[in-house]
């Protein structure tokens, strides 16, 4: 079956008048339907610029220097202007870390919702609003007939971010790209919106790249994740493999650091040291500086790229795990 999302091999470039920045290198991985694909690292991994390079938001200077992307099966990363215009928001919804930046605050919530389906469905004014309606219903905002005319800020934190996922749904895309959803609300307002995204891609079939920080967030809501460092994808699997059997060391540093790991029985660990700069990175494997596995040949060849078919973690010296029963 054909993935609702393919890139491959994309890079990203972004010129500068002391060299070239490359905040994304030879990415490749799919999204099939209805799944659910935690993209995790640290600030700085990438892991954003992929999915603006994505959904066609990348700032100038930046541009996808190489590589594909495809939706559904056609290609994309070529399209710009009205073409990419139609395809956000018709095919791609997006969700922000912070509601307040999708939201026209002089808007109605009804209004935004109703202008969204009308630029990109063929369908009535009074049937734009009865789906406005029932969008703010299917996101679980109680009294969705009387609070569709209600503004972005008559809304909580948890509430306006439900009205966004309604947002990016309304027009009916096949792939949500939501960066750090659950980042500004609290504990239980998180729970809430991830098992609101799991809902929505079971019932619709929708794809979602879920790009976060949280290893917590990526074992509730994902199928799959695809962690990153340094513009790299360092391993892809399956969230059980991945999160019980880290293979990359840096994986094994994150997992380390989390009480997810721990569950309270042990100290947690921090990787030494921080994100090198793009500006700066090492020579051989980025992750050298930071690894206690790297040997010689870490530091002298460039890190391994991961693509499909070539194991699960683009690493020279993966840590040896049980198979994962």
């Amino acid at each position: 079956m054909t993935p609702t999302l393919s890139i491959r091999n994309l890079t990203v470039d972004i010129p500068t008048r002391h060299g070239t920045l490359r905040p994304v290198q030879d990415v490749s991985y799919d999204i099939a339907q209805g799944e659910i694909l935690g993209v995790v690292g640290e600030s700085g991994a990438g892991k954003s610029m992929a999915g603006n390079a994505v959904i066609g938001l990348l700032n100038p200077p930046a541009h996808i220097a190489s590589g594909e992307i495809h939706l559904n099966g056609t290609r994309i990363d070529h399209l710009q202007g009205d073409d990419m215009r139609r395809l956000r928001g018709q095919q791609i919804g997006m969700v922000f870390q912070d509601p307040l930046t999708s939201l026209n605050p002089l808007l109605k919530i009804g209004d935004q919702l109703t202008e969204t389906m009308l630029a990109h469905l063929d369908i009535s004014q009074s049937e734009a609003r009865k789906r406005a309606i029932a969008a703010l219903e299917e996101v679980g905002i109680p009294g969705a007939a009387q609070r569709v005319d209600s503004y972005p800020h008559e809304f909580s934190g948890g509430m306006r971010q439900r009205v966004v996922i309604a947002l990016a749904l309304c027009a009916e895309p096949s792939l949500i790209i939501a960066d750090e959803p659950t980042t500004a609300l609290d504990v239980s307002v998180q729970a809430q919106i991830i098992a609101l995204l799991k809902r929505l891609c079971r019932d619709r079939g929708t794809a979602v790249m879920l790009i976060t920080h949280d290893m917590g967030v990526i074992a509730e809501a994902a199928d799959r994740v695809a962690v990153m460092y340094a513009g790299q994808l360092t391993e892809l699997g399956a969230v059980r493999d991945v999160l019980t059997a880290p293979l990359h060391p840096y994986t094994d540093g994150l997992m380390g650091s989390t009480p997810l790991a721990s569950r309270g029985k042990a100290r947690l660990h921090q990787i030494p040291g921080a994100m090198p700069r793009l500006d700066a990175l090492p020579d051989g494997c980025a992750f050298h500086p930071r690894c206690p596995r790297a040997q010689a040949d870490c530091v002298r060849n460039p890190g391994p790229t991961l693509s499909d078919g070539q194991g699960r973690a683009a690493c020279f010296h993966p840590l040896v795990r049980e198979d994962v029963a």
